[in-house]
């Protein structure tokens, strides 16, 4: 089995590929950690839609997608940046999605969070902010799915300074029916929230965002931290109260993170977990045994896969995921809503194929050979 792929050159090599996938095989959820993995939706490849209409979502292949992390003991974290929340799919769209991953879910008996935010208005009055929260805070929790408070950027444009981050989120805080998880999102994967918490220097940042948690610990079941910034996230998660949780959210680090270290570790809310699930389901059990030499020897591999697929510009990381999903057969075509399937260059795939390839992620190695192919085919590489 062998490919002809581009390099950023242009200059096209020989690749041998894989011929016998890594085995992982489905399991109960974990006993050390609590592991979601944030999962894409399966666009719709047939409807008639263009990048700017409300996104058509394939549901079976959607919600077969969560099942299958959920036989591997993941919990889904739905409707977040991964499934191109604010950038192809819309509020409408995600309330769909929520109510639907949350009814399998307990068809399952899988777990599920999904993301809360304001993205049915475009700005507003911190009333108004406020008020948009609480619409998708009810949907979430009439589904019967955990709450995932998560960055606004319409707050991040209206708030005069900490003080409305204060009064928004230790109100939504005070209203929710059980221990949400505290969402900071930083601005390598969505500009629009430059400047979060209050302020652009993370020190005063970091600041009002523990004031929130330790105003209302009862209520924060933990924060996911998403600045691709380990010593930082290290030190944030060893000043939060007792019993609030850190999720990482470091698609760098995250080895190092959920492993640890003698005063504590990370749990995880990870996008890379969608295309890593089987095998970083693996290495968490792994990891339960207490065995961190051995969680490590099989994650730390895996990085070099993250780190390209979410290389600037990171928010653009989705269209690696999706592009993995349909080479390893989770879906039967590479497109995506909002039409961001253009969003990555021939190199960039040809790359991720190989780093994936060489991690055994393709269940079906030769199917990810000639799916890859027809793709080369479409940018005139002959094999």
């Amino acid at each position: 089995m062998t490919i002809r792929l581009p390099g950023p050159a242009g200059v096209l090599r020989t690749y041998e590929s894989r011929t016998e996938p890594l085995a992982p095989t489905p399991g109960i959820p974990f006993t050390s950690r609590t592991v979601f993995s944030a999962a894409h939706v399966v666009a719709d490849p047939y409807a008639d839609v263009s990048p700017d209409s409300p996104a058509a979502v394939d549901w079976d292949a959607t919600l077969a997608f969560r099942r299958h992390l959920w036989s591997h003991g993941l919990g889904v974290a739905e409707a977040m940046d991964t499934a191109q929340r604010g950038m192809g799919l819309d509020w409408a769209g995600a309330a769909e999605l929520i109510r639907r991953s949350a009814a399998e879910a307990h068809g399952v008996g899988g777990r599920i969070a999904c993301g809360v935010g304001t993205d049915q208005i475009a700005g507003g009055t911190p009333a108004e902010i406020r008020a948009a929260y609480e619409e998708q805070l009810a949907v979430v929790e009439e589904a019967g799915a955990q709450a995932i408070l998560m960055a606004s950027r319409a707050l991040a444009a209206a708030a005069r300074g900490p003080e409305d981050y204060l009064e928004i989120y230790g109100h939504l805080l005070r209203q929710a029916a059980e221990p949400v998880i505290l969402h900071w999102l930083g601005p390598m994967f969505d500009p629009a929230l430059e400047g979060y918490w209050g302020s652009p220097d993370l020190d005063a940042a970091t600041g009002t965002f523990l004031e929130v948690i330790a105003a209302h610990p009862d209520k924060v079941d933990g924060i996911k931290v998403s600045l691709l910034d380990a010593r930082r996230e290290i030190d944030l998660r060893r000043r939060l109260p007792q019993g609030v949780r850190c999720y990482t959210g470091d698609d760098f680090d995250y080895p190092e993170l959920i492993a640890g270290d003698e005063k504590g570790f990370s749990h995880a809310l990870l996008g890379i977990f969608d295309p890593l699930g089987p095998l970083a389901a693996e290495a968490v059990r792994v990891l339960d045994t207490g065995d961190t030499d051995g969680f490590r020897a099989l994650l730390d591999p895996t990085v070099d896969l993250s780190r390209h697929l979410f290389q600037a510009p990171t928010r653009f990381y989705k269209t690696g995921v999706v592009f993995l999903a349909w080479l390893a057969g989770h879906q039967s075509h590479f497109t995506m809503v909002g039409g961001l399937q253009s969003a990555r260059s021939l190199p960039h795939f040809a790359r991720a194929y190989e780093l994936a390839d060489g991690l055994g992620l393709f269940p079906d190695p030769k199917l990810a050979e000639e799916r890859m192919k027809n793709l080369l085919s479409l940018y005139g590489v002959n094999q």
